[in-house]
């Protein structure tokens, strides 16, 4: 299976990069399904669903979201009506929408998209991420239900994501880091056969502080305070950023995973 995950799109910038680049990626990799992270797609502040049907247009076949899935409250009732939009699957009970997507191809290949929220530095009460996943992944098995799973990790420290990588080496197709912004360079396929990557980046304008317009960030860290309630999108021309992965079919394992910036 050939997957791309366009990491996370940040404002105007960066949704004005997904649509002038995706043709560009559908070309070079021919992907089978594409899942995109937006959580910061509506001026940096959650998702609309203006902004979904637009990226659905588009050819993204799933969307993630993250801590900031709640910003645009429009996103709590229309996340009930759009299954391919999945909020952490470790929110407590309780909290609208789901925390993974079955996607069936029309070969009757399938792929389970799924999105875990780590804790280390989020400042959210969440349900054990590690426990979670284990416990799911005890009645889905790659190669046998399913031809692969795809866990957008939402965290920020390292050391966890790397824990989890390696937590879930081998149970799943891949482990892609969300959530800071910031491309790292160790894209790899671990010891057991999945593709990891610690954060794929972010899709958006890098002339910033994470994507925001760089006076407010560094006003605040300079001087205690912000200069403006929230952050502003950066508005200049934006980077597509994210990783492509070829899967076995057979196994579910990664055989390739390339990074990309457009």
């Amino acid at each position: 299976m050939k997957i791309i995950f366009i990491g996370d799109i940040v404002g105007r910038s960066g949704r004005d990069a997904v649509e002038k680049n995706i043709f560009e990626l559908k070309k070079k990799y021919v992907p089978d399904v594409i899942i995109a992270n937006a959580e910061n797609a509506a001026s940096g502040y959650g998702l609309t669903k203006k902004i979904a049907l637009e990226l659905f247009q588009l050819g993204v076949n799933v969307i993630t979201l993250g801590n900031h899935a709640w910003d645009q409250r429009e996103m709590l009732s229309y996340i009930e009506e759009c299954p391919k939009i999945i909020r952490a699957i470790n929110y407590p009970k309780g909290v609208p929408g789901k925390g993974e997507y079955k996607l069936v191809l029309e070969d009757g290949r399938s792929i389970i998209i799924m999105q875990v929220m780590l804790r280390l530095f989020m400042g959210m009460s969440l349900d054990d991420p590690f426990a979670l996943v284990k416990a799911r992944l005890q009645s889905e098995f790659i190669g046998s239900t399913c031809n692969g799973i795809l866990i957008d990790m939402h965290g920020e420290a390292t050391s966890e994501k790397n824990a989890f990588g390696h937590f879930v080496d081998g149970k799943v197709t891949a482990v892609l880091g969300t959530h800071t912004h910031i491309p790292t360079a160790d894209a790899k396929i671990l010891q057991n056969g999945t593709a990891y990557q610690t954060d794929v980046g972010m899709s958006g304008d890098y002339n910033s502080v994470i994507g925001m317009d760089k006076e407010n960030p560094i006003h605040g860290f300079t001087k205690g305070y912000r200069s403006e309630g929230r952050f502003t999108p950066a508005n200049g021309k934006g980077k597509l950023c994210g990783v492509y992965i070829k899967s076995n079919d057979t196994t579910g394992l990664a055989e390739k995973i390339e990074m990309f910036q457009l």
